[in-house]
């Protein structure tokens, strides 16, 4: 007997996955669309360690990827959230200069900022001392619009929606190949085949390894960057109000060690960026061989690491010693110490990296016949994972017909 045809299967029950998923089955009902994760559980890796940041899209550059789905998909975000009751606070943010020559940087971001249509103000370290007390700046960019959620509880709604009208959501279905027969491709799993007309892969963390499966050879590796976070103690816990970042550096896709308020309670400062012993290794001295194999002879990585390493070798210094990670929080909270921090679950990021070195620091989205790839979907995307999942289920729509 056949397997049961489907129109759309997604690799992946993270939130872009199931953000795919459910645009595609709110255009088009009809549709058959079943989600293929291999964890027990959805949102399992990049989207459960997420801090839970509602991006304004301050950051990005005008007309690329992320500032266009940022700002719409955090409009769609808050309406979902608004549609299905689930909480959200735009509790506002503070990028904060605390030396000179960070006002250059920090004048380029407002100005994007402005580009993009956020809400947001150059403020002086006085009114900065009105919104966050215990920050050190010398001038701030205030973003009111700035939110936290729980993507995890949006996943949860997401895969809900999905049962109830009737579609597939497989957990412990890893995928091992996938074949194209005719005009269909067949997705092997370890919980059986499944037929589709077309696969859309959204597999984060191995995203690269499966667009291999598709017969595609991806623009980039990925190369797993474990980010490790503190909790502040509860009587540390009034020295942050809302959203505390420091100026980025432009050359570096990461936003340096901030302090987050939590949807839940609480206050949640890091990370550091370093290189993880595996994609899924989330301990410090947790290691998978083959993986830490594949990143330290990949020449993309070692390229990489020549021109970044000093870098690389201050962010792994912040991962041994934190004395070192409390002072990193001190030049955005000088009242930090040691005592007030303790340590809670790290985060791995799927950076993109080409061969010659280039950290893709744009979403990555591939064609081919009867797949799309997502090949590289950093921060902000958990924000913009509807307009990432509307943007994918347009290109889909011509193939179904």
């Amino acid at each position: 007997m056949s397997t049961p045809t489907h129109d759309v299967a997604i690799i992946g029950g993270g939130i872009v996955g199931l953000a795919t998923a459910y645009n595609l089955t709110q255009r088009d009902p009809d549709l058959k669309v079943t989600i293929l994760e291999k964890e027990a559980q959805l949102a399992h890796h990049q989207t459960g360690h997420n801090s839970g940041v509602l991006h304004s899209g301050i950051y990005y550059k005008p007309g690329s990827l992320k500032a266009i789905n940022c700002r719409a998909g955090k409009a769609a975000m808050q309406a979902f959230c608004d549609e299905h009751d689930i909480p959200y606070k735009l509790c506002g943010k503070v990028i904060v200069a605390t030396h000179e020559r960070e006002l250059p940087k920090m004048q380029d971001i407002y100005e994007r900022g402005q580009a993009n249509g956020v809400s947001c103000e150059l403020i002086s370290a006085e009114r900065c001392k009105e919104i966050e007390p215990h920050a050190a700046s010398i001038g701030a960019i205030h973003v009111p619009e700035a939110g936290i959620v729980d993507y995890k509880q949006v996943c949860e709604k997401m895969a809900e929606l999905m049962r109830d009208a009737g579609h597939g959501v497989r957990t412990s279905a890893k995928v091992t190949a996938v074949r194209r027969v005719g005009d269909e491709s067949v997705v092997e799993t370890t919980g059986g085949e499944v037929n589709a007309k077309l696969v859309v892969n959204c597999a984060g963390l191995q995203c690269d390894r499966v667009t291999k499966m598709t017969g595609v050879k991806p623009a980039a590796q990925i190369v797993p960057f474990r980010g490790e976070y503190f909790d502040l103690k509860p009587e540390a816990e009034h020295l942050c109000k809302t959203l505390i970042y420091p100026v980025p550096d432009p050359a570096f896709p990461f936003l340096g060690v901030h302090f987050t308020s939590m949807i839940h309670g609480g206050v949640e400062c890091g990370p550091n960026a370093v290189l993880a012993l595996g994609r899924e290794c989330y301990g410090k001295f947790q290691v998978h061989f083959p993986d830490l194999f594949e990143s330290l002879t990949y020449g993309g990585f070692l390229k990489m690491a020549a021109k970044h390493w000093k870098m690389g070798l201050g962010e792994m210094w912040r991962s041994y010693s934190k004395k070192a990670f409390v002072k990193a929080l001190q030049r955005l909270m000088p009242e930090i110490e040691a005592k007030h921090l303790t340590p809670c679950p790290s985060g791995i990021r799927a950076q993109a990296v080409t061969a010659d070195g280039g950290l893709v620091d744009d979403f990555l989205i591939d064609e081919a016949a009867g797949v799309v790839n997502v090949n590289n979907a950093p921060s902000p995307a958990a924000t913009a994972s509807l307009n990432i999942g509307k943007l994918i289920a347009e290109k889909l729509e011509t193939r179904l017909g």
